[in-house]
């Protein structure tokens, strides 16, 4: 079996380390950091948007700092076991086809939620809107387009997704890794059917590569557009 090939058929963790990082990001993150750290935030700074990315922040602080201590450090493994790896150049031009058909299904969803009378507004398209200015665009950008595409995608794809694919084949492992993707965006529901598509094309990005710094670019691309159309759409 080639090297390159052996992360979707082995891995030292067990239900263990599955667990108890599930745990921490249903638990700690959602329960804790989501609303009582967030609060915290917002009456310290008093703009919602830079709650919200200081709470993304702490958020991916607090998933890699987990994922270090809990599965690669005890098994004295690296940060290219969970996919912060090197791809082939040969990649970029799918990686372009991956983002604009990840725009195609998302923009298929948000209409589809509209005709259901469903706004696709939510507290974070909000806290842009209520002052946008270069400054603020630039923090949205970080935010959603750096911050969360580096921690999210190491996070639910180097692990979660590996972890799974290393035990079953990879239509249940990108199922299910994205359905724990959607889960976690909680409470921001009216944006899950985009999580769950951007879940999907994450993770077979990831399959394909096997690195998830292609997903990293997509998911970036993908929320600095949104970003943009959020803030002078």
């Amino acid at each position: 079996m080639q090297t390159a090939e052996q992360w979707k058929h082995n891995d030292q963790w067990s239900w263990r380390e599955f667990s108890a990082l599930l745990l921490l990001e249903f638990g700690f993150v959602i329960f804790v950091i989501k609303h009582s750290v967030q609060s915290l935030y917002e009456t310290w700074l008093n703009v919602p948007l830079y709650a919200g990315t200081l709470t993304g922040l702490t958020i991916a602080i607090v998933l890699l700092a987990g994922l270090y201590v809990i599965a690669l450090r005890p098994h004295g493994l690296t940060w290219q076991s969970v996919g912060v790896r090197g791809f082939p150049s040969s990649y970029w031009s799918r990686i372009l086809i991956w983002l604009l058909v990840l725009i195609a299904l998302s923009i298929a969803a948000v209409m589809i939620t509209i005709l259901f009378g469903i706004s696709v507004d939510n507290s974070k398209t909000e806290a842009l809107k209520q002052q946008v200015n270069g400054f603020t665009v630039l923090i949205g950008i970080v935010s959603a387009g750096i911050i969360s595409p580096v921690y999210e995608e190491i996070f639910y794809r180097g692990f979660v997704y590996r972890w799974l694919r290393t035990r079953t084949g990879a239509g249940w492992s990108i199922v299910i890794s994205s359905l724990i993707f959607t889960a976690a965006h909680y409470p921001t529901f009216n944006a899950m059917p985009v999580n769950f598509i951007s879940g999907v094309i994450f993770a077979w990005t990831y399959e394909r590569t096997g690195s998830v710094i292609p997903a990293m670019i997509i998911h970036g691309v993908f929320n600095t557009i949104a970003v943009i159309l959020t803030a002078f759409a």
